[in-house]
């Protein structure tokens, strides 16, 4: 069997991986437009300071990159325990969000209504729509104080994106599974908390799973794939056009070269796909282009740790809630999360801006975006030192937007493609966002491709 797979990111060189571990014996090529592979897992070394461009790492709540990294002989990097510490935002100051729901409640992070509106949602009777906006959903089971303060940034934590427009059944599964299936979100924790119990898991209120990353940052993974797949993947082959004659796609590129094969994988973002298969199915690039990617800008600066030693490092890093009016979506504390982040004696801090609500903020020129992050670090944090290091990594088109009706979208993508038999899709796009996401998917798409092993 022949296989093209159209995009060399975590998903595309995931499958490939993935089928060939299946059977080797399978003719697989990876065609990817830009000159390197990865995608939005890039990791940057510049005077000393490794930061992420994009994918920061991975949880453990999920075993698909721990299974693929043991595949690969590559030890993860466990995040340091103190950065289990989180922060937000709220009321103009920074506030540790507590980690088990007592002391959540008891916090003050929210206001005594907040707290009787939040103990009412137990009481409150399942009224499971079809879909809606996260905050739709949230202000209507839990208030709107909770959901403006915790559940608005981390929408933009995740997302970067609008709670205003995203699904929360696409972007949030189980916070929706937990009306549908138990009436409501306390009632369907506090079953699961029983459930935790019995085997002796800790029930938390904060995010599930401890972050993790590689040696050599998240590039470390990708490199593993690249090694593995050798000269499999070929860089620098934007695709042009698809078309299909019998049973063969053939896919041509700007550079005029073109790859037939019994089974085509399209793993790039949804727009280009749509521009890949505009001759082969208007349905289906019509649907494609119906998924938003607003722009996303990571900014990376280091410090001189004697210029910053008066303050607070020792966390993951903070959200910032829309309400606050604030221009970075939040701040990472990289030096803080895994070692080897910043040279001896200095930090370094990664800020995201931009996203769905505040897209031109992402595409202003360095300068300016470093004027503008420093000065909310000064406000938000008290920073006051000067940089001695500064990068910026744009993304024009970060994270796929889940808005209302994503699931609806899939249905009609699924429907369109099932009339192209050896067709697929595949990437964050569709069915989750996150390097685990990706990689479970790609392992899960292998099986219906080869189930047989090919």
């Amino acid at each position: 069997m022949k296989i093209t797979i159209v995009g060399a990111g975590i998903s595309g060189l995931s499958l490939a991986f993935a089928l060939l571990e299946k059977n080797p014996a399978l003719d697989v090529t990876v065609l990817e437009a830009q000159n390197r592979a990865g995608g939005k897992v890039m990791t940057d070394r510049t005077d000393g300071f490794m930061s992420e461009a994009g994918v920061n790492g991975f949880l453990d709540n999920k075993p698909s990159t721990f299974k693929l990294a043991e595949r690969l002989d590559l030890p993860p990097l466990r995040s340091d325990d103190n950065s289990r510490k989180r922060f937000i935002y709220v009321d103009g100051k920074l506030r540790l969000i507590p980690l088990t729901p007592p002391a959540f409640f008891m916090s003050g992070l929210l206001s005594l209504p907040g707290r009787l509106r939040l103990i009412g949602e137990y009481f409150s009777p399942r009224d499971v729509h079809e879909d809606e906006s996260l905050e739709s959903f949230a202000v209507r089971r839990v208030g709107r104080e909770f959901f403006e303060k915790l559940l608005d940034p981390m929408a933009s934590g995740v997302y970067a994106g609008d709670p205003s427009k995203l699904s929360i059944r696409s972007c949030f599964a189980k916070v929706y599974e937990l009306e549908r299936d138990y009436g409501g979100l306390i009632k369907g924790f506090m079953a699961m908390s029983r459930d935790r119990k019995k085997t002796g898991q800790k029930t938390e209120a904060g995010p599930g799973g401890v972050l993790h990353s590689f040696p050599d940052g998240m590039s470390g993974l990708i490199n593993a794939l690249g090694k593995y797949l050798g000269n499999r993947v070929m860089t620098g082959k934007e695709v042009s056009g698809v078309d299909m004659k019998g049973n063969i796609y053939t896919v041509y590129c700007k550079d005029g070269s073109s790859f037939g094969s019994d089974r085509l994988v399209i793993a790039s973002p949804a727009g280009e796909t749509a521009n890949m298969l505009s001759d082969l199915s208007k349905n289906i690039a019509s649907v494609l282009r119906e998924i938003p990617y607003p722009p996303l800008t990571v900014v990376s600066l280091g410090f001189d740790n004697k210029k910053v030693s008066g303050m607070d490092l020792n966390g993951f890093g903070f959200l910032v809630p829309g309400r606050e009016g604030r221009k970075v979506l939040g701040t990472l504390y990289d030096s803080s999360i895994f070692p080897g982040r910043a040279p001896e004696g200095h930090v370094l801090l990664r800020s995201m801006v931009g996203g769905a609500r505040h897209p031109r903020l992402a595409l202003m020129e360095d300068e300016q975006l470093f004027s503008t992050v420093l000065s909310e670090l000064s406000d938000i944090m008290g920073l006051k030192a000067e940089p001695v290091f500064a990068k910026t990594f744009r993304w024009e088109k970060a994270i796929p937007q889940y808005v209302i009706g994503h699931h609806e979208r899939l249905r009609r993508l699924d429907q369109g493609v099932a009339k192209h038999p050896g067709l697929y899709l595949t990437g964050n796009a569709y069915r989750g966002v996150s390097l685990n996401d990706c990689i479970a998917n790609s392992f899960l798409l292998a099986d219906r491709i080869a189930p047989d092993g090919g």
